[in-house]
């Protein structure tokens, strides 16, 4: 398997839709369960796409420096109502130098506060992405890897001034599509 070693690799290697299994711990005596099942589309944007121009605009960074990015859409699983721009973003990798393997990565609204963020990343020699933000109030810190290009693994904390008050873990399993689906029944259908 190819690991991703800087985030445009990461991001198409992520292009898709993925089933996520998410398991959410709070440390804070009063929250609602946030633990579930949900699907993230993700698709691969480039520099000139005026997703990533407005992102950059908005940030008050140069689109130049932008090397491409990604716009998530997520909902509960098998959810049959339309998208919720609140359960979108687009991110934009704005690399550090030619090694590709950390950066900024603006967001035109964070997943902790809904607020456009701008987060550092790197990659571990491993393969591992991990991405720090800072928010108003709160500060996320994520890692992500694949175990295949089929499956991944995401963890995550967040912090206020008291501590961890967030701990997620989610596994996510590609969905297939319609081709390769068929693709596959196919290769069944000669078993037989």
């Amino acid at each position: 398997m190819d690991i991703p070693h800087n985030m445009m690799e990461f991001f198409q290697k992520s292009a898709g839709t993925w089933f996520t299994q998410r398991t959410v711990h709070h440390f804070e005596a009063v929250t609602a369960d946030q633990s579930g099942e949900s699907n993230i589309s993700i698709e691969v944007l480039t520099a000139d796409q005026p997703q990533i121009q407005e992102v950059c605009q908005q940030q008050g960074i140069d689109p130049a420096k932008a090397r491409g990015g990604a716009s998530f859409l997520w909902q509960d699983n098998q959810d049959r109502n339309e998208l919720d721009s609140d359960r979108a973003a687009v991110l934009v990798d704005i690399p550090d130098d030619g090694s590709l393997q950390s950066g900024k990565l603006l967001r035109n609204q964070g997943y902790v506060e809904k607020i456009p963020v701008i987060s550092r990343y790197w990659f571990g020699r491993d393969g591992i992405l991990t991405i720090d933000t800072d928010y108003d109030s709160n500060q996320g810190q994520e890692r992500c890897w694949f175990i295949n290009s089929d499956f991944r693994v995401r963890v995550s904390t967040v912090r206020n001034n008291n501590g961890v008050h967030i701990m997620t873990y989610c596994s996510e399993r590609r969905c297939l599509g319609e081709t390769e689906l068929a693709k596959l029944l196919a290769v069944n259908e000669t078993r037989v």
